[in-house]
């Protein structure tokens, strides 16, 4: 059954919007691994304006379950935050700074260099990498090149386009998870998934092996509560749903 990891940004977005520590993120990260949740995910940005550098080293002490980082390697400061607390597994983004939300995967091509690079020194410490990338088979094929375990699809195309098209939307997604099946890529996913879309993303993406959410389940927490909202994505990912 594929993985679901929860992104806990806007649990931190909302304890920076007031300060003082409500909600608490540890807390709140413990509760959604008791929930059923597999894993947890952290987005740290340079300007920490949600998930702060000392939450990360806070959530390594204390998580249970898979715990993922995903940030821009250009940041010395990331880097060291990664080899420092060694989570199960780091997501590389090529984030600019400043910007809202991830909404581009690595030209996988032309940072090659790049990424064989820090790839190695992840995975020389002994972490499993992911790099994010779009549904495109060149890119696919380019990102076996780096030297990465993992990539995830970035699915915020599909989620767009699913509920006026979503045969057509989830083709490069299938055509994309077949080609790093091919070449015995880890395949995760993840940006904009939803209560709404992803039973359908998941009942057609071979060798899905984690999703990772975020927005959309906070929010949907507002209405059915935590717990009931990590199951209800859990059982979207279910091969019985």
């Amino acid at each position: 059954m594929t993985k679901l990891s929860v992104n806990i940004n806007k649990i931190a977005t909302l304890r920076n919007s007031r300060g003082g520590n409500n909600p608490d993120v540890a807390k709140t990260a413990l509760d959604i691994e008791r929930f059923g949740a597999d894993g947890i995910t952290v987005h740290p940005r340079p300007d920490e304006r949600h998930i702060r550098y000392a939450d990360v080293y806070e959530l390594t002490k204390v998580l249970t379950t898979e715990f993922n980082i995903e940030g821009n390697p250009k940041e010395q400061k990331f880097i060291d935050l990664v080899l420092a607390t060694k989570p199960t597994q780091v997501t590389l983004v090529p984030d600019a700074d400043g910007q809202l939300t991830s909404d581009h995967g690595w030209d996988t091509i032309t940072h090659k260099s790049y990424l064989q690079e820090v790839i190695a020194l992840f995975k020389t410490n002994g972490i499993r990498t992911s790099i994010f990338v779009d549904a495109n088979i060149s890119m696919v094929e380019g990102a076996k090149e780096t030297g990465t375990d993992r990539i995830e699809l970035y699915t915020e195309s599909y989620a767009h386009h699913y509920s006026t098209q979503k045969e057509k939307a989830i083709t490069p997604f299938i055509e994309a998870a077949k080609k790093a099946q091919e070449l015995n890529l880890g395949l995760n996913a993840g940006h904009d998934l939803s209560l709404a879309n992803l039973a359908y993303f998941a009942q057609h993406i071979p060798g899905l092996l984690e999703v990772s959410i975020g927005h959309a389940l906070i929010a949907d927490a507002l209405y059915y509560g935590l717990e009931n909202t990590v199951q209800l994505y859990k059982r979207c990912l279910s091969k019985n749903h």
